[in-house]
């Protein structure tokens, strides 16, 4: 499945630096979709090079990060269990800045 992923806010400096990513990502064996849950795990395997703590805890993204799927927030479509789409656009942004 063809995606694009963007990283903000400081996440592209856990992925070399490139804030967007045009990927193609395998359905799991045995799965007919690709949820949230899926992508998470690809992109830890995948594209975080460094400090994968600062952008997921346990198999979600941290506190503080904000998941936009097509520009809307992860949170109206059930975050995890988010099904995605070919060609869907997949946002992290951070929201925490240091002081």
């Amino acid at each position: 499945m063809h995606l694009t992923l963007e990283f903000g806010g400081g996440l592209e400096l856990l992925c070399e630096s490139v804030k967007i990513h045009n990927v193609n990502v395998d359905l799991p064996k045995g799965a007919d979709k690709l949820s949230m849950r899926d992508l998470l795990a690809w992109v830890r395997t995948n594209l975080i090079k460094e400090r994968p703590e600062m952008f997921m805890k346990g198999e979600s993204v941290r506190p503080g990060v904000l998941v936009l799927v097509n520009d809307c927030d992860w949170e109206l479509s059930g975050q995890l269990d988010t099904t995605l789409e070919e060609k869907d656009l997949v946002v992290f942004i951070s929201t925490l800045h240091g002081g």
